[in-house]
């Protein structure tokens, strides 16, 4: 098969992610990048990209290991070549799915990162609040925390999905899935003063509907909300290596460190599995120990 007509196909494929699945931006970017990336291989290897034998994805994969990727990384771009052989066999363009015996390389459990409580006092103190961008930090950062939010939901949110008077906002999590979430009075009081005395003066006729607005008035994006998350560490002087989601990993952790129960912590992250959420058990299960070590007068 020509290296045109496999590129058409993953073009369809990754058209099929972000039409039927919903994918967001940044996971496309991803799975186009591995993809690419597979493509590149089957041209130096001389191996038909869209009909290998089992052997020579084996040895694509030997090859990456070989060349020290990471096992997540390696683990990543089979599920994207996976995924393209799953969609071709449903589409009728291959008779089967050459990637499916394959074995996912196991990757070593790791615990999501939290934000120390003296940490997250910081951060939110660092942007000023008689400045329409500060008070929007405040608020921007206040929300994240209190809902849980991914950074990408946050930056779809437009002004009618936020309630102040019945303190809720509406999320649109992964593949357009819609969940409410409460937000605690501290987040009402700092958005409430946000909408009232700083949105107005950030507003330019680009901005529409948008919650969080950039100093120019855009709508924020990700990637700016990341950079704003980025700089107002900085300016906390706090530990560089903490991104917005571990916002989302303290919420989760304290909530079942308090008492909630997992089932109400999966609706409230969005999460489509229990599975995903349960990873949050063993943080507080670590909590727990910890407690327990200093605390029991016979650890």
């Amino acid at each position: 098969m020509s290296d045109t007509r496999a590129a058409e196909l993953v073009d369809r494929y990754l058209g099929h992610l972000r039409i039927e699945r919903n994918l967001s931006p940044h996971t496309l970017r991803a799975y186009a990048a591995d993809l690419a990336r597979y493509l590149e291989w089957t041209e130096r290897a001389s191996v038909d990209p869209i009909r290998p034998s089992h052997r020579q994805l084996r040895r694509y994969l030997a090859e990456l290991d070989q060349a020290r990727y990471s096992r997540r990384t390696v683990a990543r771009r089979l599920a994207a070549v996976r995924g393209l052989f799953g969609y071709l066999a449903s589409e009728g363009v291959v008779d089967s799915d050459p990637a499916a015996v394959l074995a996912t390389p196991k990757i070593p459990a790791s615990l999501p990162k939290t934000v120390p409580a003296d940490t997250l006092r910081m951060l939110f103190e660092s942007p000023p609040e008689d400045t329409p961008v500060g008070l929007r930090d405040r608020a921007l950062l206040e929300f994240l925390y209190a809902s849980g939010a991914r950074v990408g939901e946050v930056a779809s949110l437009s002004c009618g999905d936020v309630d102040l008077a019945a303190g809720q906002a509406l999320l649109f999590g992964k593949g357009s899935k819609q969940r409410v979430v409460p937000l605690h009075a501290m987040a009402v009081s700092t958005l409430r003063a946000y909408l009232e005395r700083s949105r107005p003066v950030l507003a330019k006729h680009v901005s529409g509907e948008a919650l969080f607005l950039s100093s120019r008035g855009n709508p924020m994006s990700a990637d700016a909300i990341r950079r704003v998350f980025r700089a107002r560490l900085a300016e906390a002087a706090a530990q560089a290596d903490i991104s917005p989601h571990a916002l989302r990993h303290t919420f989760a952790t304290q909530l079942l460190e308090a008492g909630a129960d997992l089932r109400t912590v999966q609706e409230l992250l969005g999460h489509v599995a229990l599975s995903t959420t349960q990873i949050y058990t063993h943080l507080s299960m670590g909590r727990l120990r910890e407690v327990h070590h200093t605390s029991h007068p016979r650890a």
